[in-house]
């Protein structure tokens, strides 16, 4: 059974390999969307930032409370990550996170269409996935699949 530490640090893996999350306004004022994660350094913890543009629902809404939520690719993890977004548009953020995958979609760094987004983290609930073969066959012969589910959740603080 994963203790909280080594499920957090499951998610920074994920993330960093995969990036993709659904990110949205808890009010729902911007409905969840698939975005990029950039990271600002090498230490695992936040923020997130993601790059989106001025006229996006994430703007409009004015920043607030925000979910993201991230599953990876292989199933093996998913988590709901809390916090609370701002629009930071430092040109030093956006030259520090710049790079090919972004230009691809603006015209330069100085494209006034960027928008920076900050996700500064609250806390995350991570889930390792208990529905393997071994949670299968210990089902078969009467165990409770809840026992296994209840070991690999962790709610961890990230601020």
């Amino acid at each position: 059974m994963p203790t909280p530490e080594e499920l957090e640090a499951k998610l920074w893996a994920g993330l960093r390999s995969e990036m993709t999350v659904m990110l949205g306004m808890v009010d729902e004022s911007a409905p969840s969307r698939p975005m990029t994660a950039q990271f600002e350094g090498d230490e695992d913890r936040g923020p997130l930032w993601f790059f989106t543009s001025q006229d996006s629902e994430l703007v409009q809404a004015g920043g607030g409370a925000a979910t993201a939520v991230f599953v990876a690719k292989d199933h093996d993890l998913f988590a709901r990550i809390e916090g609370k977004l701002v629009e930071d548009t430092r040109p030093e953020m956006v030259e520090k996170l710049w790079n090919p995958f972004v230009a691809a979609w603006y015209d330069g760094k100085d494209d006034p269409d960027i928008a920076l987004m900050r996700l500064d983290l609250n806390s995350a609930e991570i889930w390792e996935n208990a529905s393997s073969l071994v949670a299968g066959i210990k089902a078969l012969f009467g165990a409770k699949p809840q026992q296994d589910y209840k070991d690999k959740v962790a709610k961890v603080s990230l601020d």
